[in-house]
């Protein structure tokens, strides 16, 4: 895939990975196994897991720093709130505990590069 030079985004390790995260994710809720079907969780998840990626994306297109640390803090936001899904899905065992592990430990990295770019992104703006 050819490198565009007007999608920055994408050269930021912090997207590729949040993308991968929300792979995984969707990955997972395609073979979650529950007694019912739990449709409107399993598109919450899969929501906020990709709002991830989208607002690290759309917040590097913006022209500010200003704008982009606000788009970051709202990625974290959405991660949060896919961390707090996947507790969800651990209480209700619909998940391995390996898998748990797993998602919290990427997620947990995801949230360091996230605050790592935002801090990196405030030393600039004031420079």
């Amino acid at each position: 895939m050819k490198e565009s030079t007007t999608l920055g985004y994408r050269g930021l390790l912090v997207w590729q990975k949040s993308l991968e995260f929300a792979s995984t994710i969707i990955e997972m809720t395609e073979n979650l196994v529950t007694d019912k079907k739990h449709f409107r969780l399993i598109d919450q998840i899969e929501a906020a897991s990709m709002s991830v990626p989208m607002n690290i994306a759309e917040g590097k297109g913006r022209y500010s720093i200003k704008e982009f640390k606000h788009f970051l803090m709202i990625a974290r936001g959405s991660l949060f709130e896919t961390m707090t899904m996947i507790e969800l899905f651990m209480l209700r065992n619909w998940i391995t505990v390996e898998k748990y592990d797993y998602l919290i430990s990427e997620a947990t990295q995801i949230t360091k590069m996230i605050n790592s770019l935002n801090k990196k992104l405030e030393v600039q703006k004031i420079s």
